[in-house]
C-alpha cells in the first residue's frame, strides 16, 4: 500500500512527522507532500489562477518530503493528478493540534485534504487531536498516531475498500491505554462563540479580527463531540454528497414541488 501523507498545518507540524511515523509501520510506501505553511480553517480550496510550486525538504527525521506553497487540497491534488508517479492507495490528513467536529468539517484544512483525495476515488482520513483548551505545553501526537495507524491496519484487511470513504478521526487528549474504546459516530453539533473585534491602525483606519472564545459543542450521545467528552476515539464516515433529504420533504410537504410549475413557465406565486 501507498499512502500519502498531508496536513494543513505545514510540512514542519510535529502531527505530521508522527503520523508519518505510524503510517511507515503498515505502508509499503510513504509520500509525504504538504504545504510549506499553515493553512489551518482554509476550507476545500482549489487553486486555479496562478501556478502552484513544489520543493523537496527534508523532515526534523531527517527523511525527504515535498511542501507546496498551495493548500492542503492542493497537495492532494497535486499528488494524485501525477506530481507522485506511483499510485496513491490511500490519503492521510493530520495529525490536527484541534479535534475537527460538527461544523469544524467545512472549515478545516485537514478534513477538506481528505475530501480531496476521496474526488480523485483515493480513501481518505483525517486525524486531529482533541486538545483541552488553554494548554500551551508539548503535545505528544504519539497516541493519536498510534490509534490512525490501528484503523488502517484494519482497512487494509478489507477487499472491497470504498474508493469514496472519507473518514474523520478525532482521538481524545492523553495516553492510548486511558481512553475508553474507538466509537463509530455522527457528525455533531458545534457551538460557536465568535466576536468581532474592530481597531483602528496608526493611521486611523478601522480593521477587524474575528476573536471569541474557543468553541464548544453539544454533548450529545453517539455524536463526535458527545464520545470525544466521554473518552473516546471518534470516527465519523463523511461523504461529499450535501443533499439534505429532510429539507426536500419538507419542501415538498409544502407543495413546492407542484409550485415549481409555475416557476418554469415565468409565473410568480
Amino acid at each position: 500500500m501507498h499512502i500519502l501523507v498531508t496536513n494543513d498545518d505545514g510540512v514542519s507540524a510535529p502531527g505530521l512527522l508522527a503520523l508519518t511515523h505510524a503510517m511507515r509501520k503498515v505502508a509499503d510506501k510513504v509520500t509525504v507532500l504538504a504545504p510549506d505553511h499553515n493553512w489551518s480553517a482554509s476550507g476545500h480550496v482549489k487553486t486555479l489562477y496562478r501556478p502552484l510550486r513544489v520543493k523537496e525538504v527534508m523532515l526534523a527525521d531527517g527523511t525527504s518530503a515535498w511542501a507546496s506553497d498551495g493548500a492542503p487540497s492542493d497537495c492532494v491534488a497535486l499528488a494524485c493528478l501525477g506530481f507522485i508517479p506511483e499510485k496513491i492507495d490511500m490519503v492521510i490528513s493530520g495529525i490536527n493540534p484541534n479535534s475537527n467536529i460538527g461544523h469544524d468539517l467545512t472549515y478545516s484544512g485537514t478534513v477538506t485534504a481528505a475530501m480531496e483525495a476521496a474526488i480523485g476515488g483515493i480513501p481518505g482520513l483525517a486525524v486531529s487531536l482533541d486538545r483541552p483548551d488553554g494548554f500551551s505545553g508539548v503535545l505528544d501526537y504519539e497516541p493519536a498516531a498510534e490509534a490512525a495507524r490501528r484503523i488502517v491496519h484494519w482497512l487494509q484487511q478489507q477487499a472491497d475498500l470504498p474508493q469514496d470513504m472519507i473518514l474523520n478521526i478525532n482521538v481524545p487528549f492523553g495516553p492510548l491505554d486511558e481512553m475508553k474504546g474507538f466509537l463509530l459516530t455522527r457528525q455533531g453539533l458545534r457551538i460557536y462563540r465568535d466576536e468581532l473585534v474592530k481597531r483602528l491602525d496608526p493611521r486611523g483606519k478601522p480593521y477587524y479580527w474575528i476573536g471569541g472564545e474557543a468553541p464548544t459543542g453539544v454533548e450529545e450521545p453517539g455524536t463526535d463531540y458527545g464520545v470525544l467528552s466521554e473518552g473516546y476515539i471518534s470516527i465519523t464516515p463523511i461523504q461529499l454528497d450535501l443533499t439534505s433529504k429532510a429539507m426536500s420533504t419538507w419542501l415538498n410537504g409544502r407543495g413546492f414541488d407542484v409550485n415549481l410549475s409555475q416557476l418554469n413557465s415565468g409565473k410568480i406565486f
